[in-house]
């Protein structure tokens, strides 16, 4: 009995002490094992018929500056008045700007245009220089222009183009995040930006994503992913587009992670570019008529897809790799690179170096400040081809 009552007391304590850790973040990260506390967060959201998420001032908008005015001339305010916004050729718009603390804890939206030239981007109590800067459709591993289903924890991309962000995304004091068209014609955009109002641990790390493309790859040089993280933090995820310029197998190239100093060789090195994203032998399945082909899926943490050639403007086929590391983030005290190699196959067993198209996206937590990141590509670097 009193070996019963002392399991019982620790049983409780822990309890005790996972409540008293929960209610710490206040609503910070909710999941289904905490979703039952009570917290004295405050939820809010930013759309265009509420563009500063303030309590009880969503649904304003009139017939007369309505985005939406015409479809809702019968009935007026209150009735989706506004539930867009048009972002002009050159045009940098505002989508939450948030002097607070708290988190975003859900991003919507669904842009019209081209989505390699619309850049995102993120900056975090008061940072001049920007956190996340990436085009939209890479930010959702949509990098092609092309509707592709996405079922993950971090992203989800349903019909017919909802692109979803689940990245939880502190602050202290302050959000900004950004929307710029460098397009020659105006985009619509409807979007929804859910966060909450919070304290927010001291040890609690920032949000970071960086673009980059290589096209080609220079010749026996491994790609870059990111190369300039200085801090301390977690490497939580990659997204890869692939354009392939020539036949055979493209992924036996090795991730790899240098980590707090390394130099010539990795800490974390991986077997090749489809056992990175937790696939193998070529994501190649046998089909009904036993052809083996490529075989798209989607899973919490890793995916895969395929975009097939559709003449006369896409004459390659395109894939699409993502691979959150949820479960396995990769932790760095000082620095961290992550490159990975663009090979494939040759006669007589051999590898071979490859020169493909290759755009990227990182994904990291880290402190402030953090070292700047790379210039984009220009617009036509960024535009595919």
């Amino acid at each position: 009995m009193k070996s019963t009552s002392l399991i019982f007391s620790i049983l409780v304590c822990l309890f005790s002490l996972n409540a008293q850790a929960q209610n710490q973040f206040n609503g910070l990260h909710v999941g289904m094992h905490n979703l039952y506390m009570l917290s004295n967060a405050k939820t809010r959201s930013i759309s265009p018929e509420n563009p500063t998420g303030g309590k009880g001032k969503g649904g304003r908008a009139t017939l007369k500056n309505g985005s939406a005015a015409h479809a809702a001339r019968q009935l007026g305010q209150g009735w989706k008045v506004n539930p867009y916004v048009v972002i002009k050729p050159g045009q940098t718009d505002t989508l939450a700007d948030i002097s607070a603390s708290g988190a975003i804890q859900h991003i919507w939206m669904t842009p019209t245009g081209r989505w390699r030239f619309e850049i995102l981007r993120m900056y975090w109590d008061g940072e001049k220089k920007p956190s996340v800067e990436v085009p939209v459709g890479d930010f959702f591993a949509m990098g092609w222009q092309h509707y592709h289903q996405i079922s993950s924890l971090a992203v989800a991309v349903n019909p017919g183009s909802g692109l979803n962000c689940y990245w939880v995304m502190p602050f202290h004091k302050k959000c900004v995040i950004t929307l710029q068209n460098i397009a020659e014609k105006p985009m619509t955009l409807y979007y929804q930006i859910d966060y909450t109002l919070s304290h927010v641990p001291k040890d609690a790390a920032y949000f970071h994503a960086e673009y980059n493309r290589e096209n080609p790859v220079p010749f026996k040089k491994p790609y870059t992913i990111v190369n300039n993280i200085r801090g301390k933090g977690q490497y939580v995820g990659t997204y890869l587009a692939i354009q392939p310029h020539s036949n055979g197998w493209w992924g036996e190239g090795e991730i790899k992670f240098y980590i707090d100093g390394d130099t010539k060789f990795p800490t974390i090195n991986g077997t090749g570019t489809e056992d990175y994203f937790c696939g193998s032998y070529d994501f190649l399945s046998k089909n009904k008529k036993g052809k083996r082909v490529y075989t798209s899926f989607s899973t919490p943490y890793t995916g895969f897809y395929v975009i097939r050639p559709k003449l006369p403007n896409n004459t390659e086929t395109r894939f699409g790799l993502y691979r959150w590391n949820i479960r396995s983030p990769i932790r760095f005290k000082h620095d961290l690179k992550v490159t990975i190699q663009d090979l494939g196959w040759q006669s007589g067993g051999r590898y071979r170096p490859r020169r493909d198209d290759i755009s990227s996206v990182a994904y990291w937590y880290q402190t402030l400040p953090h070292t700047p990141l790379p210039p984009l590509p220009d617009k036509d670097n960024l535009e595919i081809h």
